[in-house]
Parts: structure tokens; sequence; C-alpha cells
């Protein structure tokens, strides 16, 4: 005898018509595939059933939709044929999505069974627990009281950390502290922080190395336009290996060794991730307009059926700083404020985050937040964003932290670095985010450069050496968008929220607006949502 809800689903899906023209074996294949929905207690509709039924092998398939399906843990669902069609569809392909201004309204279809009201189809996949992790968060581990032995165990943290990995490398695996080379007459190989590095009078690069030990001249020869090209890139402060011949008082450098990354292996996200940052909520030029777009799509309100798809699909979504716009953050900031006070701004943030539903959220500070500017920065202070903190799906973690998300570990920085490398290295720039990230993977740190324009905490660890490689790097603060896939890791910029500033004219700075880069099955969208 069938369980009540089998009587209910062949009510709904005219099955006893099958039943009388089908073989034996087609009725119990058929009887098979509604028993397994039912223990999973999902209801299936008409539209469907067929398209279940017409699959080759429709048992197996119903196997994998089920497995697939987010379910949540209390109460039926219903199973649509549109839901199916984007089961089948869901490793459709789209590079570049412009959401239309007049998107598709998608709404559940609502049946009541014994007064369970299914919820929004959105929500149909996004239900059920987040795979979530903070990996790395200096929020309670940042410590310093601004003494000179402070920022002396900082550098040591660093040299000691980077040192390691360096030693890894075959060609400096034999590597001797700078004091010993001047025993060494042939092929020698050191390890050491860049002190400073300059051009000579014949254009040749000087790099001056240091360990505890002592310092060395390492001469890079402008001939050699390979390795020339290489000491280009070289920052103070980074540590890297070197491998040349004494000549005198100078080492002569064959090689220049960075940290590096491996290769990292891709992992293939069932769900996927949303990437944020530089939404400057209270300022007069954040683009509401497109940002409220951006809310609906997420919610499964806006967009065609294929972006419907990714938003269905949609669990995580992470904010690399800059949430709001800040006070006094640059000259005359005040005129282009349209929210004047900080917690104000916050609340206002609040409103707006609060509309995404099912979907967690992980919101890390930026340069225009409120909180200590030094990197690491600790997470947003809950005192100046306590109605964001009233929010459930919302997590806070600091920059940078690294959180893990479905098996993917993201890597999440503001990016104040990037104006330091932009004015000091050639061929940087603001426009190429995704070049300053790549150097940042190799010189395995993410702001190496002390003293310039990025202000880094001297504290007892360096929390910036990026000692783990992670899937994926998200990074903000220039405005601009950009996506590179470098040894298996995704360079993600995210762009911003904000038109073009008067500060930012002054200085020719042209940002990418509201487009949003999302991770979707192990590749990167990017959906447009100006009008």
């Amino acid at each position: 005898m069938y369980d009540i809800r089998l009587t209910i689903i062949i009510t709904i899906i005219n099955i006893p018509i099958r039943f009388n023209t089908s073989s034996l074996r087609e009725c119990r294949m058929y009887e098979n595939i509604i028993n397994k929905f039912i223990e999973a207690e999902v209801l299936i509709d008409d539209s469907a059933y067929e398209k279940i039924t017409s699959q080759k092998d429709s048992v197996k398939f119903a196997e994998s939709l089920i497995q697939d399906l987010k379910l949540p843990q209390e109460g039926m669902i219903i199973l649509t044929g549109e839901i199916v069609d984007q089961y089948i569809n869901r490793d459709h392909k789209l590079d570049l999505i412009n959401v239309e201004k007049e998107g598709l309204q998608i709404k559940a279809e609502v049946q009541e069974i014994d007064e369970y009201k299914p919820p929004h189809q959105s929500a149909l996949i996004k239900n059920g627990p987040f795979d979530f992790q903070v990996l790395k968060d200096a929020s309670r581990k940042s410590y310093t009281n601004g003494e000179i032995k402070d920022l002396s165990a900082y550098f040591d943290s660093r040299f000691h950390k980077l040192k390691e990995m360096l030693h890894r490398k075959k060609d400096l695996k034999s590597s001797k502290p700078i004091q010993e080379l001047e025993d060494i007459q042939d092929v020698v190989s050191t390890i050491g922080m860049v002190n400073d590095v300059r051009n000579t009078k014949n254009n040749h690069k000087l790099i001056e190395l240091e360990d505890e030990t002592g310092t060395a001249a390492v001469l890079v020869h402008n001939e050699n336009h390979g390795l020339f090209e290489d000491a280009e890139r070289v920052v103070k402060d980074e540590v890297m290996g070197v491998v040349g011949t004494r000549k005198g008082s100078l080492v002569m450098a064959s090689q220049i060794i960075n940290p590096g990354i491996p290769r990292v292996d891709d992992i293939t996200m069932t769900s996927s991730v949303v990437f944020l940052s530089d939404t400057h909520i209270g300022s007069s030029t954040f683009l509401e307009d497109a940002f409220r777009r951006f809310i609906k799509w997420i919610n499964g309100d806006y967009g065609d059926k294929g972006q419907e798809r990714i938003a269905n699909n949609v669990r995580y979504l992470v904010v690399a700083g800059d949430i709001v716009d800040g006070i006094g953050v640059y000259p005359h900031q005040d005129k282009e404020l349209t929210i004047k006070d900080i917690y104000e701004q916050y609340e206002e943030a609040a409103r707006l985050f609060g509309e995404i539903d099912n979907v967690q959220i992980i919101i890390a500070p930026g340069n225009h937040d409120a909180g200590r500017l030094a990197e690491p920065q600790p997470a947003i202070p809950e005192e100046y964003a306590g109605e964001l903190y009233k929010l459930k799906n919302v997590e806070f973690v600091s920059n940078p932290s690294m959180v893990s998300l479905g098996g993917v570990n993201v890597l999440v920085y503001h990016g104040r670095s990037f104006d330091d490398f932009a004015m000091t290295v050639k061929g940087m720039s603001h426009q190429n985010s995704d070049l300053i990230m790549k150097e940042l993977l190799e010189k395995r740190h993410l702001a190496p450069i002390y003293g310039e324009r990025t202000p880094l905490a001297s504290e007892v660890e360096d929390h910036l050496v990026i000692e783990d490689v992670p899937h994926v790097f998200h990074t903000g603060h220039v405005h601009i968008n950009a996506y590179k896939k470098y040894k298996g890791v995704h360079l993600i910029n995210s762009g911003t929220f904000q038109s073009q500033t008067e500060f930012q004219k002054i200085y020719n700075i042209v940002p990418t607006c509201a487009q949003v880069p999302v991770l979707n099955q192990g590749s990167i969208k990017v959906l447009k949502f100006t009008s």
C-alpha cells in the first residue's frame, strides 16, 4: 500500500495513465523513482516528472538530483520542471553577463500540502548548513606595544617564515649565512632581506641583502635581460634568495629566487561564491540602484534564465573591505557624503545586506572602514557596526584572512599595498592589480614594503606572510576589476559599487563599476549590474 504522500504525488503527475499502459518493469521503475523522492521528502510536479523519466537512466539521474539538492532540515519541497532544467544545464558557461534592467522576476511555485509552504525557488538549492570555516584571522592575535623590540620581532618573524620556504628550493638547500660568503670564492647562495635596491651609474641593479650575520651587495648586470627584469621587481624588505659568484666585495647574481608558490590543483565547488569590495555605502557616488539590482539577483528575483541558474547556486558572498565610505579618509570627503555619521553608514549597510537571503556573508575591513588602519586590520568593531553584527548570516574577519568555503580556500586582502607597488615597481599600476597579486604570491607576502603608504603594525608576528597557498586570492581597493588564473590560483579584484570621485579624477582613476565576479563551478563569470 502506498504512503499517503505517494498518493498525492501520483495525483499531481497523472501517473495512473502511465501505470495502465506501461510494462510491469516500467511500473516498478516509476515507483522506484517516486519512492526515492518520498524518502527525501521532495514532491515532484508533472513537468519535473516528465523531464526526469525522459533521461536515459532515470533512476540514476533521480538519485544524483536528490543528492545534489540542498534540502531544508524540516518540511517537504516541491520540485518543478524549471529546477530540473537548471540541474540538467548546470554546466552552462557564461563569460560576461549583462543583467538587463528589466530582468526576469523569478517566483516560486507555491503549493500548499499539509499547510507546508515551500520556500522561494532560489532557497531550494541554498537551504541547508553552510560548509564554511575561518582558517586564519588576526583579529584576536594582533598584539604590539609599538616598541623597538616589537619591530625587531616583527622582521625576525617575517625573515624566518620566508627563509624556511626558500630553504626548500633546490638551489638554496646549501645556502650559507651572509657572513660565511667571504670565505667562498666560487658559486655562492644565500638568503636575505632586501635593505636597499638602486641603480648604479651604469644602470645595473645593486641590491643590498642582510641577515642576522651581516650584509652583502648583490649586482645584477643589465645585459642579463631576464635576470634584470627580475631585479626590476625587487622591493625593499622582501625576503629572497640569490645564487651567484663572488667578485671582490660583490656577489654577481646569476639567479634571484622568490619563495614562490606551487601549482594548485583545481577544486570544483558544488555551490558558487560571489566577490564584492568597495561598496562605499554613505558616499554620494555609491551606486545604490545598481546595488539593489545585485541584491534582487542574488535573491533569485532578477535576471534571465542563465543568470537565475547562477544565483540559485550562490551560497557565499565575500566582501574585501570598504563596505562604507567612512569619515575623514581623504581631504574634503565630507562634500561627497550623503551619510556623514559612521554609525549611520553601517546601519544603512546592515539594511541593504540584511535583504540578502540564504547566503553566508563574509566581511573584511578596508582602509575606509572603522577601526585600526595599520595592517593586519582586526575585524570591523561591533561598536561601530552593531546592526550588521545582528545579521545571523554575516561573519566578520580580519584584513587579511583566510576562509574555507565548501573546501575552497579564499585569501581575503583589501589591497592597500597595491599603492606601494604601483609607485615602486616598473610596469605595475592600479589598472593591472592582477599582476601585483601575482607578484605578492611569488614573494609570499601581502605587503612587503615597510614605511611607505601602507601602514603596517610592528607586531611580534608578521601576519601578512602568505603561509598557505589559497585556491582564490580576492582583493579590492583599486576600484578596477581584474582577473587572472596563476598556477591554478584565481586572482580576483572585484572592482567597486562607487562611481568616480573627485579625488579619483585628480589621479585619473577610472573605476569599473557594478561588475561582480562569481566563481561558478570552477569558472569566473562577471555580472554587470549597470543600467
